[in-house]
């Protein structure tokens, strides 16, 4: 279902959409993707924060145990 709303755009990016809708049907598709892709890579980034908190608070433990495998291939 769409909802119709109203935004305010400062000229140069209303012109920036204008130069590049492309396969868009008209501005409001354009921007609907445009949202779509931030809302997207948002959602990548927070997931990448996440999975980067978990590897740094594991990092002591991690390092320890790779140590631990290069020493005994090395034994060996």
């Amino acid at each position: 279902m769409k909802i119709k709303t109203s935004i305010t755009l400062s000229d140069g990016v209303l012109d920036a959409i204008n130069r590049n809708i492309g396969e868009h049907k008209n501005r409001s598709d354009f921007i609907e993707a445009a949202a779509l892709r931030y809302l997207a890579q948002l959602a990548r980034d927070r997931k990448e924060r996440r999975d980067l908190e978990i590897i740094n608070r594991r990092a002591v433990a991690l390092n320890k145990e790779a140590k631990e495998v290069l020493a005994y291939q090395v034994a060996r």
